[in-house]
């Protein structure tokens, strides 16, 4: 059992809409041409050094899927649905909010880190959700509420 995140490199100053086409056009058939948001890069180059997405994996890599999907403005990946997907995920988290990242979670629909508020979540309508969540030991990440 697996969940999906897209971690994306948006502006300062998007709204929800804005990060709903984005997430629209990431999750489409064909990634846009460009330059590597250096934000996306330094997050994914963190990543895959804390849990590799090509040979030699780790012992017990937390990725449905890989290599990850990486545009020049996302990270989309599929997560295991256990403790080592707990642990990727957290430090998704951390370090989306270390680059000031947008992180999307397609299950819950919720948006956290717009505007580089990490404090609470949003639908891609703009709809409030109230505190972004985190990934305990095997619960789905939208299952647990942050402190």
């Amino acid at each position: 059992m697996s969940f999906d995140l897209l971690v994306l490199a948006v502006g300062d100053t998007v709204s929800p809409g804005d990060v709903r086409d984005m997430i629209e056009h990431c999750t489409g058939p064909g990634h846009r041409d460009g330059e590597l948001d250096p934000r996306i890069v330094a997050f994914y180059e963190e990543l895959r050094h804390r849990f590799p997405d090509q040979p030699p994996y780790g012992p017990e890599p937390p990725w449905m899927s890989m290599p990850l999907d990486v545009g020049i403005d996302h990270v989309s990946m599929s997560i295991s649905h256990s403790t080592r997907g707990s642990k990727a995920v957290e430090a998704v988290c951390r370090l989306a909010e270390r680059h000031g990242l947008v992180i999307y979670d397609p299950q819950g629909g919720e948006i956290t880190g717009l505007d580089q508020d990490y404090r609470k979540a949003v639908r891609p309508n703009g709809d409030a959700l109230g505190p972004p969540v985190t990934l305990v030991a095997g619960l789905p990440w939208a299952a647990v509420t942050r402190d």
